[in-house]
């Protein structure tokens, strides 16, 4: 039993790796169109397709980021107005709860701070049981006054009014705050009735402009067809005018005197002109009979010029396939001390071919062509 040692093991993986490697190369080098192009398109190809995945990817990535972005900046912006509104609301109410209800007269230490203190206060002994009388003055002591009971009293009774009182301003306070969530609500949706009335009117506004822009396109319309129809009719009597100045004028007439040019008697106008006299046409077609005769003398010259040629092209043309027809002759001549030496060369071939088969037994096999180009080196 043979055991694979780790040496064995790290050559069959390096031997695997370079047949692996062999095949690779030679499908890259038997292959004709990566063997010109010179690089892997299909690589390429999935590389690009990869780029524009990861392209599109972070494109939407950065466009889901960006709306969100807006998204928040808009929250963002409608809470701090919000906010902004709560504290200018809460301080408004803070100061009117102040000047209402937190006036310096209320406040327990205001005696200290009053500024009719000296005008409040009284003469510096009334009785023995006066409050105002100190322990170093040995007057009255602790417990000891004769209205205990009535400042007990009416220290529970102050305390119970503070009590209440701070009862009432909890429930105010509450009251205000419901207040102010009630009168937003009521604000918020008077300002949607707003703007559904703004657009309302938006709306009313476009149609009464699109209504009165169609009226003036019609009216531009209107006088444009009639500005239309005055030049139409400006145009025919224009027309009109012509044709009668026209016809009633020299030109149609055919009055010889009109063309006649200040330059002198042989010269006239050419745009006033209505021909030649009958001399002037007889002369004319005396001058044309002439240059129809030498026009024929021409052309009987030329057709005698053409027969000639005609005479040479078919002589040089008989001399030509004279010519041919020798060549042919010699070339058939050619070609039969060809193939006779050809004939002869094949015989002595076949010969020669014969007598090497029978002197090299050893014939190559299929096997022995298929053994080329089977490897990359």
């Amino acid at each position: 039993m043979k055991v694979a040692l780790p040496k064995d093991l790290a050559q069959e993986v390096a031997l695997s790796k370079r047949r692996q490697a062999e095949l690779c190369r030679q499908k890259r080098i038997f292959n004709a169109r990566n063997r010109i192009i010179g690089g892997d398109p299909e690589a390429w190809d999935v590389q690009v397709h990869d780029q524009k995945i990861k392209e599109a990817t972070e494109k939407a990535r950065d466009e889901t980021f960006a709306a969100e972005m807006r998204q928040n900046d808009k929250i963002m912006c409608i809470l701090e107005n919000r906010e902004r509104r709560d504290k200018k609301n809460l301080c408004r109410a803070i100061n009117n709860f102040q000047q209402n209800f937190q006036m310096p007269e209320t406040r327990r230490e205001f005696d200290l701070s009053d500024p009719l203190a000296l005008r409040k206060d009284l003469p510096a002994r009334q009785s023995d049981n006066d409050v105002r009388n100190t322990i170093s003055g040995m007057q009255k002591f602790m417990g000891e006054d004769l209205n205990f009971h009535e400042r007990k009293k009416f220290q529970e009774e102050q305390n119970r009014e503070w009590s209440l009182q701070q009862q009432r301003e909890w429930k105010n306070a509450q009251a205000d705050h419901k207040f102010a969530e009630d009168l937003y609500t009521k604000t918020r949706l008077q300002f949607d009735e707003t703007a559904r009335h703004l657009q309302d009117l938006e709306s009313a506004t476009r149609t009464a402009v699109c209504a009165s822009v169609k009226e003036f396109n019609k009216n531009q319309a209107l006088e444009s067809a009639e500005k239309k129809k005055r030049e139409k009719n400006q145009e025919q009597e224009d027309n009109l005018a012509e044709i009668s100045n026209l016809l009633r004028g020299d030109l149609l007439s055919e009055n010889p005197q009109q063309a006649a040019s200040s330059f002198g008697p042989h010269r006239v106008v050419p745009d006033r002109w209505k021909g030649m006299n009958q001399e002037q046409l007889e002369q004319i077609r005396i001058i044309q009979k002439q240059q129809i005769q030498e026009k024929l003398r021409l052309q009987e010259e030329e057709r005698q010029r053409a027969l000639d040629w005609d005479r040479r092209r078919v002589q040089r043309a008989r001399a030509t396939l004279l010519m041919e027809r020798q060549q042919q002759r010699q070339q058939r001549d050619l070609r039969r001390a060809l193939d006779s030496s050809n004939l002869c060369l094949a015989r002595e071939q076949r010969s020669r071919k014969k007598s090497m088969k029978e002197a090299c037994t050893n014939c190559p096999t299929e096997d022995y062509f298929t053994q080329f180009n089977t490897r990359s080196r």
